[in-house]
């Protein structure tokens, strides 16, 4: 099970460093937008700052989760990314579901699996 895990937090930290990495380099194609959609993405894309900050997040929390001694801070750290993307395909993309959702189930079972490093914080 251990090697399990680390196999798939590594393939978690990547996705997340690789998707952070194409906000600032544009390297992968973007998909056709429509309607409401393209409206957000154009609201997203206006606030200048957006992008590159979710785009470090991303970077940043990729990293820590793919190291087993940071995993668990890089779960917190990639945690409100993880939500906006579930909002994001549950309201306007529900056909990207079936892949974001097995991604959202490994980082609240990394939350879950380091409960007692985050006590401290709220005790």
């Amino acid at each position: 099970m251990k090697i399990v895990k680390l196999i798939l937090c590594v393939l978690f930290g990547l996705m997340f460093i690789n998707a952070g990495l194409d906000k600032f380099l544009h390297y992968m194609p973007i998909p056709k937008m429509e309607g409401e959609v393209l409206a957000v993405g154009m609201a997203m894309a206006s606030i200048k700052w957006l992008m590159p900050l979710v785009a470090t997040i991303e970077i940043l929390g990729g990293l820590l989760f793919a190291i087993p001694k940071t995993r668990a801070l890089g779960a917190i750290v990639i945690f409100p990314i993880m939500v906006g993307i579930m909002l994001h395909h549950a309201t306007y993309l529900p056909q990207g579901l079936p892949l974001a959702a097995p991604f959202f189930l490994i980082n609240l079972w990394i939350i879950f699996d380091n409960c007692n490093k985050y006590k401290p914080m709220v005790s």
